[in-house]
Protein backbone atom coordinates (compact mmCIF):
# COMPACT_ATOMS: atom_id res chain seq x y z
CA UNK A 1 0.00 0.00 0.00
CA UNK A 2 1.13 3.04 -1.00
CA UNK A 3 0.05 6.46 0.86
CA UNK A 4 0.70 10.03 -0.39
CA UNK A 5 0.40 12.98 1.31
CA UNK A 6 -0.92 16.23 -0.15
CA UNK A 7 -2.23 19.70 0.09
CA UNK A 8 -6.01 19.32 1.36
CA UNK A 9 -8.70 21.05 -1.26
CA UNK A 10 -11.77 22.57 -0.30
CA UNK A 11 -13.61 19.72 -2.88
CA UNK A 12 -12.00 17.31 -0.06
CA UNK A 13 -13.81 18.70 2.69
CA UNK A 14 -17.17 16.04 1.89
CA UNK A 15 -14.58 13.43 2.74
CA UNK A 16 -12.55 15.18 5.60
CA UNK A 17 -16.48 15.76 7.55
CA UNK A 18 -17.46 12.02 6.73
CA UNK A 19 -14.44 11.22 9.15
CA UNK A 20 -14.58 13.84 11.55
CA UNK A 21 -17.74 13.13 12.65
CA UNK A 22 -16.91 9.10 13.09
CA UNK A 23 -13.78 9.91 14.74
CA UNK A 24 -14.62 12.48 17.40
CA UNK A 25 -17.61 12.56 19.75
CA UNK A 26 -17.47 17.20 19.11
CA UNK A 27 -16.35 16.68 15.05
CA UNK A 28 -15.03 20.27 13.54
CA UNK A 29 -17.70 22.31 11.39
CA UNK A 30 -17.22 22.88 7.65
CA UNK A 31 -16.44 26.41 9.04
CA UNK A 32 -13.45 25.38 11.19
CA UNK A 33 -11.95 23.19 8.03
CA UNK A 34 -12.95 26.06 5.59
CA UNK A 35 -11.46 28.97 8.02
CA UNK A 36 -8.02 26.97 8.55
CA UNK A 37 -8.06 26.56 4.52
CA UNK A 38 -7.58 30.01 4.14
CA UNK A 39 -5.28 31.03 6.94
CA UNK A 40 -1.94 31.45 5.37
CA UNK A 41 -0.10 30.22 8.89
CA UNK A 42 -1.80 26.95 8.28
CA UNK A 43 -0.77 23.31 6.70
CA UNK A 44 -3.88 21.53 5.79
CA UNK A 45 -2.73 18.02 4.82
CA UNK A 46 -4.66 15.14 3.07
CA UNK A 47 -3.18 11.30 3.07
CA UNK A 48 -4.08 9.05 0.18
CA UNK A 49 -4.27 5.85 -1.63
CA UNK A 50 -5.05 4.88 -4.81
CA UNK A 51 -6.45 8.92 -4.69
CA UNK A 52 -8.93 7.89 -2.18
CA UNK A 53 -8.99 10.45 1.13
CA UNK A 54 -8.32 8.63 3.99
CA UNK A 55 -6.70 10.67 6.17
CA UNK A 56 -5.87 14.73 6.81
CA UNK A 57 -4.23 16.83 9.67
CA UNK A 58 -4.45 20.54 10.56
CA UNK A 59 -1.58 22.40 11.70
CA UNK A 60 -1.25 26.12 12.62
CA UNK A 61 1.41 27.95 13.59
CA UNK A 62 1.42 30.51 16.88
CA UNK A 63 4.27 32.28 17.36
CA UNK A 64 7.38 30.26 17.34
CA UNK A 65 4.95 27.13 17.52
CA UNK A 66 3.36 24.55 15.08
CA UNK A 67 0.05 23.61 17.22
CA UNK A 68 -1.11 20.30 15.60
CA UNK A 69 -5.04 21.00 15.89
CA UNK A 70 -6.42 18.06 13.69
CA UNK A 71 -5.37 14.72 12.78
CA UNK A 72 -7.92 11.75 12.18
CA UNK A 73 -7.74 8.53 9.91
CA UNK A 74 -10.67 7.07 8.31
CA UNK A 75 -11.58 4.40 11.34
CA UNK A 76 -11.39 1.97 7.90
CA UNK A 77 -7.96 2.56 7.41
CA UNK A 78 -6.27 2.92 10.81
CA UNK A 79 -2.86 1.25 12.03
CA UNK A 80 -2.00 0.78 8.22
CA UNK A 81 0.54 4.03 8.79
CA UNK A 82 -1.49 6.52 7.70
CA UNK A 83 -1.09 8.66 10.62
CA UNK A 84 2.31 8.36 10.63
CA UNK A 85 2.90 9.38 6.95
CA UNK A 86 0.96 12.73 7.88
CA UNK A 87 2.66 13.48 10.85
CA UNK A 88 6.44 12.89 8.75
CA UNK A 89 5.26 14.91 5.71
CA UNK A 90 4.35 17.84 8.49
CA UNK A 91 7.97 17.59 10.02
CA UNK A 92 9.91 17.19 6.52
CA UNK A 93 8.07 20.66 5.47
CA UNK A 94 9.89 22.81 8.20
CA UNK A 95 14.00 21.65 8.19
CA UNK A 96 14.47 24.57 10.06
CA UNK A 97 16.52 24.03 13.83
CA UNK A 98 14.34 25.20 16.44
CA UNK A 99 11.00 24.37 15.17
CA UNK A 100 8.46 23.33 18.33
CA UNK A 101 5.05 21.45 18.03
CA UNK A 102 2.74 20.93 20.39
CA UNK A 103 -1.19 18.87 20.99
CA UNK A 104 -3.33 18.40 23.35
CA UNK A 105 -5.03 14.37 23.19
CA UNK A 106 -7.51 12.59 25.53
CA UNK A 107 -5.36 10.72 28.17
CA UNK A 108 -7.99 8.10 27.71
CA UNK A 109 -6.14 7.85 23.77
CA UNK A 110 -3.78 5.91 24.56
CA UNK A 111 -2.95 4.65 20.90
CA UNK A 112 -2.81 8.43 19.82
CA UNK A 113 -0.27 9.12 22.81
CA UNK A 114 2.01 6.18 21.46
CA UNK A 115 2.05 7.60 18.53
CA UNK A 116 2.72 10.91 19.21
CA UNK A 117 5.30 9.34 21.51
CA UNK A 118 7.11 7.48 18.63
CA UNK A 119 7.27 11.06 16.63
CA UNK A 120 9.40 12.39 19.45
CA UNK A 121 6.31 14.30 21.49
CA UNK A 122 6.62 14.11 25.44
CA UNK A 123 4.07 14.81 27.74
CA UNK A 124 4.49 17.81 29.33
CA UNK A 125 1.23 18.73 31.31
CA UNK A 126 -2.59 17.88 31.73
CA UNK A 127 -4.95 20.90 30.74
CA UNK A 128 -8.13 19.71 33.35
CA UNK A 129 -11.24 19.21 32.30
CA UNK A 130 -10.48 20.09 28.57
CA UNK A 131 -12.53 18.30 26.42
CA UNK A 132 -16.42 19.81 26.77
CA UNK A 133 -17.86 16.61 26.05
CA UNK A 134 -17.01 14.75 29.26
CA UNK A 135 -14.69 16.66 30.51
CA UNK A 136 -11.92 14.87 30.18
CA UNK A 137 -8.42 15.84 30.97
CA UNK A 138 -6.25 16.84 27.73
CA UNK A 139 -2.66 15.98 27.78
CA UNK A 140 -0.16 18.31 26.61
CA UNK A 141 2.61 17.34 24.48
CA UNK A 142 5.79 18.99 22.82
CA UNK A 143 8.20 18.02 19.93
CA UNK A 144 11.08 20.22 19.80
CA UNK A 145 13.67 19.70 17.03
Amino acid sequence: MRVSVRPLRHSDLVHVLAIEQRSFPVPWSLGMFVLELGKPSSICSAATVADRLVGYLIAAEYGDAWHLMNISVDDRWRRQGIADALLTDLFARQNAVDVAYTLEVRRSNSAAIRLYQRHGFAAVGVRKHYYQDNGEDGVIMWRTV
